[in-house]
């Protein structure tokens, strides 16, 4: 089992400065390493052919290449699963005041209740933070998910990983849906959902 990680939004609590009011952090699952090949093949077509350089990044994508882009790898066999956090529900002040605790913490839950989906997997994570952090993160998880799903973890560069750039998309989309001033919020989401992607978005309450 192959898991990649990403989330979208901030975990600022700055919101007349800047930070999201939702914070989403889903994972994009492959029960199949052949599939994972397969849709990761897929993704460096796609962007030779559109001219895509150096990644696909869902908050700098144009339209049309968005579309290009979920009607493309939607054919491969992946789950999704997502938590989308309003952030006007968060009352914790450790998690209002500390970034790292309120990323880890939703992670963790993330991970935590996933329907025992999560076996034994091969997990990365896209982030660039400092060794300190990574390592603090990776115990918190093992420690509190349980080694029995967890195989391997590791964090990675989205720019060197192309089902990173998958979950950066995915998360993205979701993300989308929830600003209700956009004409185009649930597109790509309909997609996933259409092809049968989304496993469960779960809003945090």
């Amino acid at each position: 089992m192959l898991v990649l990680i990403d989330e979208s939004g901030c975990p600022g609590f700055k919101l007349t400065k800047g930070s999201t009011p939702f914070f989403v952090v889903g994972m994009v699952i492959f029960n199949d390493f052949s599939q994972a090949e397969a849709a990761s093949e897929a993704i460096i077509a796609l962007r030779q052919a559109l001219g895509v350089n150096p990644e696909f990044k869902f908050s700098k994508t144009h339209l049309a290449i968005k579309d290009n882009f979920f009607n493309t790898i939607c054919a491969y066999d992946f789950q999704v699963m997502a938590l989308v956090v309003n952030k006007s529900n968060i009352y914790s002040l450790k998690l209002r005041n500390d970034t790292d605790s309120f990323y880890n913490y939703f992670v963790k839950t993330l991970m935590q209740y996933d329907g025992d989906i999560l076996q034994n997997a091969s997990i990365k994570i896209d982030g660039s933070g400092d060794k300190e952090f990574k390592k603090a993160l990776t115990s918190y998880l093992r420690q509190s998910i349980g080694e029995h799903k967890i195989k391997k973890f590791k964090f990675i560069d989205s720019k060197k990983d192309n089902l990173i750039q998958l979950a950066d998309m995915v998360v993205g989309a979701i993300a989308r849906s929830y600003s209700e001033t956009r004409r185009d919020a649930s597109r790509w989401l309909n997609v996933l959902k259409k092809t049968g992607k989304i496993k469960n978005i779960w809003d945090f309450k």
